[in-house]
Order: structure tokens, then sequence, then C-alpha cells
């Protein structure tokens, strides 16, 4: 199986122009990005990808290999350097800002930039870090999800869209959600809310963006500055949006910020 079949590869936008990459996060696929990624096509050659058991990938899941964020790192490399690419802007959403991490750490001559879309190095509170939950939140969430993944994602999709005032974005979360297989969904969750990367955000080379919502349940604001505090060289842009999918939700200003950045690093 090719590469492009195996993470249904969408390879768009100005052929002969650098590469930007949009990473979907956790339970989503690539249509996510539907109103930022065309924005791009101008200027930039646009590439999109599903995560193994997500969307249309048809890559085989191997529950040892995916058991942490390392093997979809890896999946990012594969694609990366199969499509020739050199040098991209990476732009991850959620868990995808710190796979991106882990894969230039891996493959550093591939990436020229992050832009980080509610990135969260570490979930869990610890006496000097506040990353949001304590460990008993997080079992609750994991036990939760595994017990009873729809009745989870009914729940808990309108709270981390975060725009009460517009239903229809909770419910196209939802839908997402509900197309992954839960058991795969139960790994991801795993390998996402129990990993940690802080110490992995020092050795990130390249220039990174980090966009943070005035509010967001699952990467709260304090998060975003972390973040933006420890990556070696980094801006931190504070959206005036809520929830934890502002590329749904405010895709104007996450563009505009994007464009800004990409002005100002050339």
């Amino acid at each position: 199986m090719g590469i492009r079949e195996a993470f249904n590869v969408s390879d768009g936008g100005k052929a002969n122009g650098p590469a930007m990459v949009f990473a979907h996060g956790f339970g989503c696929d690539q249509t996510m990005w539907r109103h930022v990624a065309p924005h791009f096509e101008d200027r930039y050659r646009v590439i999109q990808f599903d995560y193994v058991g997500s969307g249309r990938a048809r890559a085989p899941y191997d529950p040892e290999r995916y058991a942490s964020l390392t093997g979809y790192a890896d999946d990012v490399v594969r694609i990366l350097r199969e499509l020739g690419l050199t040098r991209v802007v990476f732009v991850g959403h959620s868990v995808s800002a710190m796979i991106g991490v882990l894969a230039e750490i891996q493959a550093p001559d591939l990436f020229a930039a992050h832009v980080m879309v509610g990135p969260s190095p570490c979930y869990l509170n610890d006496a000097d870090y506040r990353g949001g939950f304590d460990p008993d939140d997080i079992d609750g969430l994991l036990d939760s999800l595994a017990s009873n993944y729809l009745g989870w994602s009914a729940s808990m999709a309108p709270a981390i869209m975060g725009n009460p005032d517009r239903p229809e974005l909770g419910r196209e979360l939802e839908a997402s959600f509900c197309t992954v297989d839960p058991d795969i969904a139960e790994r991801f969750a795993r390998a996402t809310f129990l990993s940690d990367n802080r110490d992995d955000l020092a050795r990130v080379s390249a220039p990174s963006l980090v966009l943070q919502c005035r509010e967001d349940v699952i990467a709260a604001p304090q998060v975003g500055a972390y973040v933006a505090d420890h990556l070696p060289d980094a801006s931190l842009v504070v959206l005036d949006a809520t929830g934890h999918c502002p590329h749904l939700s405010a895709p104007e200003a996450v563009v505009d910020a994007i464009d800004t950045f990409l002005a100002v690093r050339g």
C-alpha cells in the first residue's frame, strides 16, 4: 500500500511552492481544516492526511506501535520523506502539535516552522506545573471513554468545542468522534493524555507559533503560555475565541495569525 492511500494524503495548492502540512487532532480527520487550508493554496503546496484509525486512512493499526505518540511521529516523518518534502510548515492541532515536536526531533531537516493550535505538552498537574487535570480526572475521562465511547463523545464534544451558542459545531465534533473505532480511540486517548513532552520542547529548533484560545477546557491559557515560554524560538497569540477547535469556530482569526507569523518569518 502506498503512502497516499495508507494515510489518505491530499496534495494540493501550488505544486512548486513551499509545503504546508496540516495535521488533525484526536478523534478528527483532515476535513477539520477545510476553513483554513484553502487560504494557503495560492502560495503553498498544501498537504493533508489522516492518522491511522482516523478518517479514510487505511494503514494497519498496531497497538504496540501506537501505544505512544512516537508511533504517530514516525508516520509523519515517513509521509514527508516519501512525498519528497523538506522544510515544511507543520500546522498541528492539539496532540498533533506534540507529534510535530517529536517528528522534528527525529528529522529536523524536514521542518521550517511549527504552528501549534491548542497545544499541550502534559495534561497532568504536578507541584510546579498546571496541565489542567489531576490524575483522578484523567482516570475518570479514560474510564468513561473505554466503557461508553458514544456517550463520552456526546457529553465531551460540546465542552471541547466550547461554543454553546453554536451547537452545530459541537454536533460536528461529536459526529467526527463517532467515526473512530472505539478501541483505537481509547488507545490514542491514553497515548495523548498520559504523555509528557515538556522536556522535548527545548529540543525544537524551528521557529514556532503557538495559537491559544482565551478559554479552552482541554488546553488552558497557562498551558499555551508554558509551551511558548519553553520553546527556544516561539511567539504566542491568544485568539479572541473560545474552545479547543478555533480552526472550526474562528477560522479567520487562525488564518490571520498564521499569515502574520509567516510574513514575519519570511
